[in-house]
């Protein structure tokens, strides 16, 4: 049995979640339909969206359900690049960003964007006061809550204050984030006027324990934002298209049971890794955490091991029947070095020795133990075939 320790990448479906999909999605019904069939769908579809909303902390209309997260950041940055004022030119973008919006961004340059970098410090925390000094005139700024990669929490409160007072408009990604640290649209937005402060957020199901495919961008109300798809006028006209009922409502309730979870999973959490990174340190020479060793995610460790490829290194847990990741699953398969640890300063090396591990509502105690047993010898096999680099010690 595999020991799963990748629950960034997917967390296994909750099963009050495939049960509230399953009773959705057997009735017929188009939720833009006038007839009964119709208003049933739409009366599912609403409570979900009134369920979530309660959950973000935001108005129910302000939620517009996507096809998951990726769609959500590109609605976002896009969406807040073609309703800018004509004279602005400029995105803020941290270097540590998830592809998505880091993708996007880079698309949007060839429509004429300019981006302004902001780099982040040593344990991956984007820097306030740099963020700030880039904001005055910029079309948009866009930032993580939670880093994927490393697990840093960001401040999203001094962030989104920071543009609402240059009056910039802010998405913030909190896909990383939500479920496991408390995300509130309505506080995080207090203070923005006119197009400033926090304008979008974006969230995804199976982050939480909800069905891959769905996800959301809340929306404020008067923010100016343009739809990535047109036909139907849907969700405020923000998001065209037949809605998935099934998978808001299977969506909602993986979002209610997260939240009702949440103090005490991360308390229980960060018991378990902080057993996995003592063991890890104490077991393996040279291995370092990366990330803040505070304000992270609670189930996130992520390592360098000095002289081992990270590549290696998973498929040798892979073949121990324990499941990691070296990054992103959006970067999976892609033998390139992390570019959120390139950006905290670490040498085109290290960010090709690294490895998150990643633990959930389903981890246990076993599963730390599996990792110490198979972890040192791993490390060993990953360094000889990896060859000498200097200052690392086998």
């Amino acid at each position: 049995m595999t020991v799963y320790l990748d629950h960034a990448a997917t967390t296994p479906l909750r099963p009050e979640a495939r049960d509230a999909w399953l009773e959705a999605v057997g009735p017929v019904g188009n939720a833009s339909s006038i007839h009964g069939a119709g208003q049933h769908a739409r009366r599912v579809l609403e409570e979900a969206r009134e369920r979530l909303a309660a959950v973000l902390e935001c108005d129910p209309p302000e939620v517009v359900f996507t096809s998951g997260g990726t769609e959500a950041v590109n609605l976002a940055v896009k969406g807040l690049w073609w309703a800018r004022d004509a004279d602005a030119a400029a995105v803020v973008l941290p270097d540590g960003e998830h592809h998505a919006t880091l993708d996007a961004v880079e698309w949007l340059v060839g429509q004429g964007a300019m981006i302004r970098p902001v780099h982040l410090d040593a344990v991956g925390r984007i820097d306030a006061a740099a963020f700030t000094s880039e904001l005055a005139g910029a079309a948009f700024a866009t930032a993580l809550v939670a880093n994927n990669e490393v697990g840093t929490l960001n401040d999203a409160a001094e962030l989104s204050a920071a543009a609402a007072a240059e009056g910039v408009a802010l998405h913030l990604d909190a896909v990383a984030a939500f479920g496991h640290t408390p995300v509130s649209f309505r506080t995080w937005r207090a203070g923005a006027r006119g197009r400033g402060g926090l304008a979008a957020l974006s969230v995804s199901a199976h982050k939480v324990g909800g069905p891959a495919g769905v996800g959301a961008l809340v929306v404020a109300r008067d923010a100016r934002l343009s739809a990535l798809m047109h036909g139907g006028g849907q969700q405020r006209r923000l998001r065209a298209g037949t809605q998935d009922v099934a998978g808001a409502a299977a969506f909602a309730i993986a979002a209610e049971l997260a939240a009702s979870e949440l103090d005490a999973e991360s308390r229980r959490l960060t018991v378990l890794r902080e057993r996995l990174i003592h063991g890890i340190r104490t077991t393996i020479p040279g291995a370092e955490l990366l990330g803040d060793p505070e304000r992270r995610v609670p189930g996130n460790a992520h390592l360098l091991f000095p002289g081992a490829t990270g590549e290696t290194l998973l498929f040798l847990l892979d073949r121990a029947g324990i499941a990691v990741s070296t990054g992103s699953a959006c970067q999976a398969g892609v033998p390139e070095p992390s570019h959120v640890v390139l950006a905290m300063g670490r040498t085109n090396a290290e960010a090709r020795e690294v490895l998150r591990f990643t633990l959930g509502r389903t981890s246990d105690d076993d599963d730390v133990t599996a990792v110490l047993d198979a972890l040192p010898e791993a490390v060993e096999r990953a360094r000889a075939a990896s060859g000498p680099r200097s200052g690392v010690r086998s």
